[in-house]
């Protein structure tokens, strides 16, 4: 846990950055958290909660890949409803200076590929499982507060096709949450000095 303690301050304080978050050899760390709620009404109150962290690593400027995993729960009065996933993504930034929000900002398209699986149990009811391939891709947007850390937006449509008793599952999800861009190949030589 101090090791990684110590990446972060590094990454966020330690070293110089330039315009260069998404160039190959970084490293991107961070996490999704979206439809979180909670309903407060009499006979009906539910809560709502998912998780999406992710670690990637810039293969060529502007693009990423790596492992992603997410979990997510429903509960609420006589229901449950827990989804799950396990894979890989992909990101790309468009680096086009016209279509920049704000500055600061900057566009990406994300699509991720793995094992999802979506289990909804409803008190007297049969349960409705789905396990099997996930997918998805859409939109986001990273806006950096620092030159090492960016909040961002995400839209992304899921779909889940396999076995159980739905063969499909079908979601479009806002995500927010942020990333810690961590500079690879400059975090290297400062850890040898």
């Amino acid at each position: 846990m101090k090791a990684i303690l110590t990446i972060i301050l590094f990454a966020c304080v330690g070293i110089p950055a330039g315009n260069a978050q998404t160039q190959k050899g970084n490293i991107m760390w961070g996490a999704s958290v979206s439809n979180i709620g909670v309903d407060f009404q009499e006979g009906n109150t539910n809560f709502e909660l998912s998780l999406t962290p992710k670690v990637g690593y810039f293969i060529k400027d502007d693009m990423a890949v790596g492992p992603e995993l997410s979990i997510g729960l429903t509960t609420g009065d006589g229901f449950t409803s827990f989804t799950y996933g396990v894979g890989g993504f992909g990101r790309y930034f468009l680096t086009d200076p016209d279509i920049e929000v704000v500055r600061g900002s900057r566009w990406f398209l994300e699509a991720n590929a793995g094992l999802t699986g979506t289990n909804v149990d409803v008190e007297g009811e049969e349960s409705t499982t789905t396990n099997g391939l996930g997918i998805g891709f859409g939109p986001g947007l990273s806006y950096f507060i620092t030159d090492r850390i960016a909040l961002e937006g995400l839209l992304k449509y899921n779909l889940g096709v396999g076995f159980g008793s739905s063969t499909t599952t079908n979601r479009i999800n806002l995500g927010i949450g942020f990333q810690i861009y961590i500079p690879g190949k400059a975090l290297a030589a400062r850890m040898k000095e």
